[in-house]
């Protein structure tokens, strides 16, 4: 099993950051790294989404349906997308720090014989993707100074 790892300190309460994550139909606003392939599907527990990646800022999207596994409002979003010899479990999760601070992890795991085929290719840019992700939605939630959230 290998497992990628990134995290950051965001200056916003959980719920600020929790509802930038959930509400995926706003990734675009600033996400480059994952996008929403169909705003009709709200992340909900045991239940595919459609989703793809963008590992590097101009590259083609590679779509996937993953299945949520767990969804703990303000704490923790996961999923896992399969296909035959291969898997990856994808969890974010969301820790208080203090008041108005939030710690952003975000790790996934592969595992599968078909790992070892393709990861070697993409691990690399899965890491910077995932490192990509965590500034941008640090820079999105900190810039945002009005809302409900």
């Amino acid at each position: 099993m290998t497992r990628l790892y990134t995290e950051i300190k965001i200056e916003a309460s959980q719920r600020k950051v929790w509802y930038a994550l959930y509400e995926k139909q706003d990734w675009f606003k600033w996400n480059t790294f994952l996008w929403d392939r169909n705003p009709n599907q709200p992340f909900i527990l045991n239940q595919e989404v459609t989703l793809a990646v963008r590992r590097r800022p101009h590259e083609e999207e590679t779509v996937f349906q993953p299945l949520v596994q767990v969804l703990q409002p303000e704490i923790c979003l996961s999923w896992i997308a399969e296909i035959p010899g291969f898997r990856n479990q994808t969890v974010f999760e969301l820790q208080e720090i203090g008041l108005g601070r939030t710690k952003y992890i975000y790790h996934q795991e592969f595992s599968g014989w078909l790992t070892r085929v393709f990861l070697p290719f993409i691990q690399e840019d899965e890491k910077r993707g995932m490192e990509r992700m965590a500034y941008e939605l640090k820079e999105y939630v900190e810039g945002q100074r009005t809302g409900s959230h």
